[in-house]
């Protein structure tokens, strides 16, 4: 039985069931908070597979993904990075928002997601068969690509691809009850709120509300906290630093909690 609450959504844990037993890599694109990777989480519980997660920035390097050699009292000795490690022991090496990574690192990729499954080491000069348990993830937020950042085709078409969204209303109120305790009725006034936030179309939100924010809130909640203060701390802070923005989400807050104006 698993420990990690995941609400399926379509047939994705088949899809990936699927994908892990043909030695299959796997490319997950959603928004950000709509549960990426709590379902990678969730996956690796049910196939009792360790996930190696690498969140991937401007910095990263091959050798932050591969390993390198590094120096104590007894000398030089080489230390495998977190895909090395999936490589040869078997597990999910998960790479979060994989856009973000420099082009050069994500190359050494290609090798691992095709029919080869190796990974070369040019630094030892090994040439490591993947492991049968091995299993390569990558995600990113499509809201997130531009010009100069995205996925090169040649990437990408080396994948099954899972596209994950905000969850459809009903399946979001039972998410934020499961993981919060709180009540049917406020969790429904949550989600309620996301959807009204999702829907602006005339305001400069980079980022719509996601199902994490909400289970914050209402972890707020249960904890004894004000309402509507829940929601401006979770929300509508987290989503924008302009007035006009804050100003026409504590509106929109407002219309389901009422504001305690001593709080």
């Amino acid at each position: 039985m698993s420990n990690i609450y995941y609400l399926p959504q379509g047939n994705e844990v088949e899809l990936f069931k699927a994908s892990a037993g043909m030695n299959l890599p796997v490319l997950i694109k959603g928004p950000t908070g709509c549960g990426k990777t709590r379902f990678i989480e969730y996956m690796g519980e049910k196939l009792k597979r360790d996930v190696y997660t690498v969140v991937c920035h401007d910095d990263l390097s091959a050798a932050d993904l591969l390993g390198r050699h590094l120096i104590d009292e007894n000398g030089t000795y080489w230390q495998d990075g977190p895909l090395t490690k999936a490589v040869r022991e078997g597990g999910i090496c998960y790479l979060d928002e994989i856009i973000e990574a420099r082009k050069d690192t994500t190359v050494v990729l290609h090798s691992l997601a095709d029919y080869r499954r190796v990974l070369p080491i040019d630094r030892t000069g090994e040439l490591i068969e993947a492991h049968p348990d091995f299993m390569l993830v990558v995600s990113y937020n499509p809201g997130y690509q531009n010009v100069l950042k995205g996925m090169k085709p040649s990437t990408k078409q080396r994948f099954i691809s899972l596209e994950f969204n905000y969850p459809q209303p009903d399946t979001e109120k039972s998410i934020i009850i499961e993981e919060s305790g709180i009540d049917d009725a406020t969790a429904q006034k949550l989600v309620s709120i996301a959807g009204d936030i999702r829907n602006l179309s005339d305001t400069d939100i980079q980022e719509a509300v996601s199902t994490r924010l909400l289970v914050y809130s209402a972890k707020l909640m249960v904890k004894g906290f004000d309402p509507y203060q829940a929601c401006i701390h979770t929300i509508v802070q987290s989503l924008s630093d302009e007035d006009e923005v804050l100003e026409v989400l504590e509106k929109l807050v407002g219309l389901y909690f009422t504001k305690n104006q001593d709080a």
